[in-house]
């Protein structure tokens, strides 16, 4: 499939959100709005169909929305959105740009055929709560910021359908967790979506993060999705794309937090 078919799959069936449990979807004109989670999304379609002061109104709304609830908001925008101006209008409404990510995907298919774990590890999927905690605690390390919010994600994910969210871990041989990450199988969609895969700093650079990624690619194959869809920072990228990844856009997260004092 070119490029652009697969960027046209991509605008049809991954513009919303990832169906996690206590929230609610609803509509705002073009926008599609979730409340409820750790924080507030939105997203829209590729072409937004209003400019100006229009636009400014939409924004406005939805910072209402939110800030009556006390959620923060995230908005969510790819490189290929239009109205071009919308990032900039986002920033005036307050709502601060996060590191940018690289949109990448590939078949799964071929990637599923990678490999084993590299010597030294030991891969596996787990639905066990316990082991969301120890995610939290491995992300917590790797990024050196409080991610412990993470365990809750994962422990809902799992208690309200476990069949659609497969989390692997690489474990070394005593044990220790090396890498996590995890695959949101979506209903009815050519692509399932890589999250996570963080490594423990002494063991990067071993093929613990290739190996979970295969694994996934092998889940999500086997559950009929053709296509891996992620979300690519800047570090795990290049890693990608030498598996065979290739970019359709580009995404960044607009950040709007309420006031400390509401």
């Amino acid at each position: 499939m070119s490029d652009s078919a697969l960027l046209d799959l991509y605008d049809r069936q991954l513009r919303g959100s990832l169906d996690n449990p206590g929230t609610v979807t609803e509509r705002d004109g073009p926008l599609l709005r979730v409340t409820g989670g750790r924080r507030g999304f939105v997203s829209g379609p590729p072409d937004l169909g209003v400019r100006g002061a229009e636009l400014d109104r939409l924004i406005r709304r939805q910072i209402d929305h939110f800030a009556a609830r006390g959620e923060a908001l995230e908005w969510k925008v790819r490189g290929h959105d239009r109205p071009t101006e919308l990032p900039e209008r986002l920033r005036a409404a307050g709502l601060a740009a996060q590191p940018g990510s690289t949109v990448l995907v590939r078949e799964a298919a071929g990637l599923a055929d990678h490999g084993g774990p590299p010597p030294g590890f030991a891969l596996r999927r787990t639905e066990d709560p316990a082991d969301a905690d120890r995610i939290a605690e491995l992300y917590c390390t790797v990024w050196d910021q409080d991610l412990s919010f993470l365990a809750g994600v994962l422990r809902a994910r799992l208690a309200h359908r476990p069949e659609r969210t497969a989390i692997t871990l690489a474990e070394a041989a005593d044990g220790t967790l090396v890498c996590a990450g995890w695959l949101v199988l979506r209903d009815g969609a050519d692509f399932a979506t890589l999250l996570g895969g963080s490594t423990h700093p002494q063991w990067q650079g071993r093929g613990a993060y290739r190996a979970l990624v295969a694994q996934r690619a092998r889940i999500a194959a086997e559950h009929g999705h053709r296509y891996l869809h992620v979300d690519a920072s800047a570090r795990s990228a290049p890693i990608l794309r030498r598996l065979g990844f290739r970019a359709l856009t580009s995404c960044t997260i607009h950040l709007w937090t309420p006031p400390p004092n509401g």
